[in-house]
């Protein structure tokens, strides 16, 4: 069954879920973020079959979150790689991860901690802050149309 397109949608949520709604796609750009590049690394990494993970590759190459770059060890082959738009999602999948982590694993379970490779800190847990530094939650804020109006 073929999904419903949302590229046109007025939600600009709906449309980056047009482009990277699936969990496959949102696991390939975590695999790319982490420096995988290869057909063969992903589908290793995901256990994805080679259809379904091309099929993926594609739209999100389509979309303009991956292209595809020579081989960095210079052989025939070609790689996927994260454009600037593909790596503008990093802080997505940050938060993703990290509301994961608040609520799909018990105290004490083993996972992983994201942390600042300079420093080898954890990395704070993202806020949404309003100009003045204040933290923001759903009920402080709205979203108003182009022009100041309120949505309905």
């Amino acid at each position: 069954m073929k999904r419903t397109s949302l590229e046109s949608a007025d939600c600009p949520i709906a449309r980056a879920l047009d482009a990277i709604g699936d969990w496959w796609s949102l696991l390939i750009i975590r695999d790319a973020l982490r420096g995988m590049r290869r057909f063969g690394e992903f589908q290793k990494s995901l256990g994805l079959a080679k259809n379904i993970l091309a099929a993926r590759l594609r739209t999100l190459m389509g979309h303009g979150i991956l292209e595809l770059a020579p081989a960095s060890d210079g052989s025939a082959y070609q790689e996927y790689v994260l454009t600037e738009k593909g790596r503008g999602l990093f802080p997505v999948l940050v938060a993703l991860r990290q509301w994961g982590d608040t609520h799909y694993f018990e105290p004490g379970e083993v996972t992983t901690e994201l942390v600042d490779r300079k420093r080898g800190r954890p990395v704070r847990t993202l806020e949404l802050r309003a100009e003045d530094g204040r933290l923001l939650g759903p009920a402080d804020t709205e979203l108003r149309r182009l022009g100041g109006r309120p949505t309905g």
